[in-house]
C-alpha cells in the first residue's frame, strides 16, 4: 500500500502540500482565536448609555429590526462589564507568550511536525470545551479556557517557522511564507462569516465553537499522515525534489546547529527591530481582530451578520495585498531590482505607517459605514505586506534559530498587545462612542509609526553572522580556551 502512495504522490511537490497544510494549520488557529469576538457581540446585552447623541451613531430601521430577530433571551445574556470582557479577550495571550520559548527549542530539537500539531489540537480540544466552561464557571470559566488555548497555540509560529526554514528554497521564501502566514487572514474570515450566518439564524452560540474546533481536529489527522519535518525523512517526496531543497538549503540552514548563541542573539540590533516591528505589526492587526467586531456593533450599529460580512471583507483585502506584494517581492529580489533589506523596509512602511494612517482616517468619518468600511479595507490592504516584509524577517535573519528567532519576535510583540490592547480598550471605551474609538485608533497610529521607524532605521534582510554552525563552535571553543586561560593563571600564581 505505501509503494502505490508513493507511486501517486512521487510527481507531487511536497513543500507545496506542506506548505497548503500549514496553511489551513493557521487558518484553524486563527478561527479558534477569532470566533469569540463575533460571539461575544450576542452573548452580552448592548451598553444603554446617556452619551448624547452627537458621539454616538444612530441605528438603522434595517439594523434594528435584525439586531431583533437575532437577540438572545435575557437570559441567556451574560452580563459582563467592558473590563470584563478585555480581559477575557486579552487572557488568551496569557497562555499564548509562556509557550512561545519553550515550543521553539523543542521544535528545533526534534522538528516542528508534531510540536505544531498537537499545538493545534490543544487549542481545538479546549475550543470544543468553551461552551462547556461558561456554563460551570461563567467569566472565570471562558478565561481559564482561553488561556489554556493560548497555552496551546503559542507553540504554533515557533514550529512553523522551523518547518519553514527546512521546507522553502531562498528563491520562493516570500511567497510561500507568506501564503502560509495568510492563513490567520483566511481563518479570521472563515470565523467572522460562519459566527455571523450561525447568530444570525440561531440562538444557539455554541455550535459556533462546536463547529470550529471539530474542523481543526480534524485537521490533526491529516496533518499526521500528510507531513514530516524536513525533505530527508518524507516518504513521498521525489527524489529530485529532496535534492533539489538540499542544494538550495545547505548554504544557511543545518541539520543540527549548535546550540542558541543567546549572547549575540540578544545584541543584535536588527533582531531588535524585528522585535518592535513585530510589536507594531501585533498591535494593529490584534487591535482589529480582536476588538473591530465590537466597534462595528457597539460603535457602527452594524447587525451581527453584517458584522461578520464585513469583518471578513477588510481580511480578505489584507489577503489579496499580502499575495500581491509577496509575489511582488520575491520578483524584485530575484531580478536584483531591490536588495532584501530595502524590499524589507519598504514593505514595512506600507505595513505600518500607511495602513494606520487609513485607520486614523476612518476614525474621523464618523457614522458613514459605507466610507468607513472602505478606508479599513484600504488600511488591511496595505497591512497585508507586513508578511513579505516584517513577518518573514525572522527568517531572513537566522535559518538555524528561526524557531527561536519567531519565539522571541512574535511572542514579545504579540504578548505585550495581546494582553495590553484588549484591556485598555476595555477601559478607555465604557461607553462606546465615536471619541473613545478615536482614542484607541490614535493609539494604534503611533505604535505603527514609531515601530516602522526603528525598523527603518536598524532592520536589516541578510543572515545574521551568529547563524553559522562555524561561528558558533568558534564562539565557545574562544569562551572554553579562555576559561582555562584564566585558570592557568590562577595556578601559576
Amino acid at each position: 500500500m505505501l509503494t502505490g502512495v508513493q507511486v501517486c504522490c512521487v510527481n507531487v511537490r511536497q513543500r507545496w502540500v506542506f506548505a497548503a497544510m500549514c496553511f489551513l494549520g493557521l487558518f484553524h488557529a486563527y478561527a479558534m482565536r477569532a470566533c469569540l469576538s463575533i460571539v461575544m457581540t450576542k452573548m452580552v446585552p448592548p451598553i444603554e448609555s446617556d452619551v448624547t447623541l452627537d458621539d454616538s451613531c444612530p441605528s438603522t430601521t434595517a439594523e434594528i429590526h435584525s439586531s431583533t430577530n437575532t437577540t438572545l433571551h435575557s437570559e441567556e445574556l451574560y452580563d459582563w462589564s467592558e473590563h470584563t470582557q478585555g480581559l477575557i479577550l486579552s487572557s488568551f495571550y496569557w497562555g499564548y507568550v509562556v509557550t512561545h520559548l519553550p515550543g521553539a527549542t523543542i521544535a528545533e530539537k526534534y522538528g516542528g511536525k508534531h510540536t505544531y500539531g498537537l499545538g493545534i489540537f490543544l487549542t481545538a480540544i479546549f475550543t470544543l470545551l468553551t461552551p462547556l466552561s461558561i456554563t460551570w464557571g461563567n467569566s472565570t470559566g471562558l478565561i481559564v479556557t482561553r488561556i489554556l488555548m493560548g497555552l496551546g497555540e503559542g507553540v504554533t509560529y515557533p514550529a512553523i517557522n522551523v518547518l519553514l526554514s527546512q521546507w522553502i528554497p531562498p528563491d520562493e521564501k516570500s511567497r510561500i511564507s507568506t501564503f502560509v502566514y495568510a492563513g490567520q487572514l483566511l481563518g479570521t474570515i472563515y470565523a467572522n462569516s460562519v459566527s455571523g450566518i450561525i447568530l444570525q439564524h440561531s440562538d444557539d452560540w455554541s455550535s459556533v465553537f462546536y463547529l470550529i474546533g471539530g474542523n481543526s481536529a480534524i485537521w490533526y489527522i491529516l496533518w499526521l499522515a500528510l507531513c514530516y519535518n524536513n525533505p530527508r525523512e518524507h516518504p513521498f517526496i521525489s527524489k529530485f525534489e529532496r535534492d533539489y531543497l538540499s542544494q538550495q538549503l545547505s548554504e544557511h540552514t543545518h541539520k543540527k546547529p549548535p546550540p542558541t548563541p543567546w549572547k549575540h542573539v540578544l545584541k543584535s540590533k536588527p533582531l531588535w527591530a524585528a522585535i518592535i516591528a513585530m510589536l507594531g505589526f501585533n498591535w494593529s492587526l490584534l487591535t482589529i481582530v480582536t476588538d473591530l467586531p465590537k466597534y462595528l456593533s457597539s460603535v457602527l450599529k452594524f447587525s451581527v451578520e453584517n458584522n461578520g460580512y464585513v469583518n471578513s471583507l477588510i481580511y480578505l483585502c489584507m489577503w489579496i495585498g499580502s499575495f500581491i506584494t509577496s509575489w511582488s517581492a520575491d520578483y524584485v529580489i530575484a531580478i536584483k531590482l531591490l536588495s532584501t533589506t530595502s524590499v524589507r523596509k519598504i514593505g514595512s512602511v506600507l505595513a505600518l505607517s500607511s495602513s494606520a494612517t487609513f485607520v486614523i482616517v476612518a476614525s474621523y468619518i464618523g457614522c458613514d459605514q459605507v466610507l468607513v468600511i472602505v478606508m479599513f479595507a484600504v488600511a488591511m490592504s496595505l497591512m497585508g505586506s507586513s508578511y513579505p516584509s516584517v513577518m518573514v524577517n525572522t527568517l531572513d535573519l537566522s535559518p538555524n534559530y528561526s524557531g527561536t528567532i519567531m519565539a522571541l519576535s512574535n511572542g514579545i510583540s504579540a504578548g505585550i498587545t495581546g494582553i495590553l490592547s484588549p484591556y485598555i480598550i476595555g477601559v478607555i471605551t465604557p461607553n462606546q462612542t465615536l471619541s473613545e474609538w478615536r482614542l484607541v485608533f490614535w493609539i494604534l497610529f503611533t505604535v505603527s509609526v514609531a515601530a516602522n521607524l526603528i525598523f527603518v532605521m536598524f532592520g536589516n534582510g541578510e543572515v545574521e553572522y551568529w547563524n553559522e554552525p562555524d561561528f558558533a563552535l568558534k564562539d565557545k571553543s574562544k569562551k572554553v580556551n579562555g576559561s582555562r586561560s584564566a585558570n592557568s593563571a590562577d595556578n601559576t600564581a
